[in-house]
């Protein structure tokens, strides 16, 4: 029997009276909303002819609304590929998206249509489709009076997304990802606790493949009901939860952070939900959120990718990611040798011994050919997968019962007094603080050699940063290495985060310990635990020492 395509798991939902889109006051049925892909799959090719040898693109500039779900759909049973557009992305970096990724067609909305001027006139104007338009509807009209009902075949290999990374650590790169991987991860929904009656809450961006991989297309293959918000906002997710009876619902980044932030009230466990799924928060922040709404939490790691995928077991140690399942197999190795690292050794305490030895790049043996490429970029596709394995470029480290541990990006090694240690174990340890809402630690240059530890620290409303305070919880961390304090931290009124969740470290990175729009800096001068505003004598002597050393040239590289 052939693999299954996603366009199969859609049209078993064509005849479905089942709620499918619940979105502000509107809600379609799971057959209304196959009817209105098959409407927007038929108007394709009066909307664009189709290229040589590659399917249509339609770049899809939208909030999450009904539309961008419709198209998604349309582009798999019309055999065409949606490009993901970042709407957070502004002039030439969202042209250059556009431009790199060949959009023959742009489905978009009057408010974001501004975007698009950074296109100029090479773009024509006949082929951006403005989904609040009288011209919009007239086009969708004459599709449906015409459409033909057959669907084309779709095959698994059919390329049906090209998702843009995130963009935490460098510039974005579009993930391809045909119809039959996810169809197969449409496929896990049980794993995730969703059946029929589930209803799923999409506020991650649907441009990102959390959104689509780990909740819309689950949601296909179940039959389940989407409840659709425009973007995520921390004060309106339990409200939206008890409005739509929401069971599930996936997160990235720090979107826990940010929910565990409002002020807990004493009816928040009164909700429907069952259970969460996403990655990168902290033990914290996945505990804190258990007991305070009462559902499940499953943590995992994974990428857009798809070559490796980690998942946290009821077995796991709080800050461990997890084993991989039994079908991929995971290791961390040295990037320089190819070998895989020794396993981590803790003390008594929980702190890694071995950092040094121990951290490498996870990477899945004999996965690259899970990995379907980033569009047009061979050096990247090169970098991900050599020799058949598949190289995620994040840290980590593996203890000896198995378990897998993330320790950053590849670009979040530091290396202080001649000690290498990654940013992630830190970050867990600063997270604990409870006037941290999040942190971000990363690598400043040192006036002599290698890097000095620095932090940002966005705290909870109205609270101010107690030095004393700070030092004496630094002081009382049984885990926290001897090089592990931060020499400088940045107080900020927001992290600067990408549109996923992610924090973006290279602003901060380039900021050094200079002020910023308000922000406070405070430095530890000696070795003792104990910290000081950051003044500009301070600033004029380190550059001094700088300068003495000849490492001027290092603040300039971030």
């Amino acid at each position: 029997m052939a693999s299954p395509t996603f366009a199969d798991l859609l049209l078993e939902r064509a005849g479905d009276g089942h709620p499918a889109l619940r979105f502000e006051d509107e809600t379609y049925s799971w057959a209304r909303a196959v009817a209105a892909a098959r409407t927007r799959a038929a108007l394709l090719p009066d909307a664009c002819p189709e290229p040589p040898g590659r399917p249509r693109h339609v770049g899809v500039l939208l909030e999450n609304v009904p539309e961008y779900v419709f198209w998604i759909f349309a582009a798999a049973l019309g055999r065409a590929t949606v490009v993901g557009v970042n709407p957070t992305r502004r002039g030439a970096e969202l042209a250059a998206d556009v431009r790199h990724t060949d959009c023959d067609l742009i489905v978009t909305d009057t408010a974001h249509l501004p975007l698009l001027d950074a296109l100029g006139e090479k773009f024509p104007a006949d082929r951006i489709l403005v989904v609040d338009s009288a011209a919009y509807e007239a086009s969708l009209r004459a599709a449906a009076a015409g459409a033909d009902r057959a669907d084309p075949g779709a095959r698994p290999d059919d390329r049906l997304l090209l998702l843009f990374t995130s963009g935490s650590t460098g510039a974005p790169k579009a993930v391809a990802c045909g119809q039959g991987r996810l169809a197969a991860i449409a496929e896990r929904s049980a794993m995730m606790g969703i059946e029929r009656d589930s209803v799923t809450y999409v506020a991650m961006p649907l441009f990102h493949g959390n959104a689509v991989m780990a909740n819309l297309a689950m949601a296909v293959h179940a039959g389940a009901t989407v409840a659709l918000r425009r973007r995520f906002s921390a004060s309106g997710f339990l409200p939206d939860v008890r409005r739509f009876g929401v069971t599930y619902f996936n997160y990235v980044g720090r979107a826990l952070a940010y929910i565990l932030a409002a002020p807990e009230r004493p009816d928040d466990h009164d909700n429907t939900l069952e259970c969460a799924f996403g990655t990168e928060a902290s033990a914290q922040d996945m505990a804190g959120f258990a007991r305070r709404f009462g559902c499940r939490i499953i943590e995992g790691y994974g990428s857009s990718e798809g070559a490796i995928s980690l998942r946290k077991t009821p077995d796991s140690p709080p800050d461990a990611l997890g084993v991989a399942p039994p079908d991929i197999e995971v290791a961390v190795l040295d990037p320089g040798t190819g070998r895989e690292c020794p396993r981590a050794r803790f003390d008594a305490s929980g702190a890694l011994l071995n950092p040094g030895e121990a951290i490498g790049e996870l990477a899945g043996l004999d996965a690259g050919a899970a990995f379907e490429g980033y569009y047009k970029d061979p050096e990247a596709d090169a970098e991900r997968v050599r020799g058949g394995t598949y190289w995620s470029g994040d840290l980590g480290y593996r203890d000896e019962a198995g378990y897998f541990y993330f320790a950053g990006r590849g670009a979040d090694r530091l290396r202080v007094d001649s000690e290498n240690f990654a940013a992630a174990p830190v970050e867990r340890i600063l997270s604990r603080w409870p006037a941290v809402v999040m942190c971000a630690v990363y690598p400043v240059p040192d006036p002599r050699t290698g890097d000095q530890v620095m932090a940002a620290l966005e705290l909870h409303d109205g609270t101010a940063f107690d030095a004393d305070g700070f030092a004496g919880f630094l002081a009382a961390q049984a885990d926290l290495g001897t090089k592990w304090a931060p020499r400088f931290v940045r107080v900020v009124r927001q992290m600067p985060l990408t549109a996923t969740g992610k924090v973006r470290k290279r602003p901060l990175r380039r900021l050094l310990w200079e002020p910023a729009d308000g922000q406070r800096v405070w430095v530890r001068p000696g070795r003792v635990l104990a910290y000081e505003p950051l003044t500009a004598a301070h600033a004029e002597a380190l550059r001094a020492e700088f300068a003495e050393h000849g490492r001027d040239h290092a603040l300039g590289t971030l």
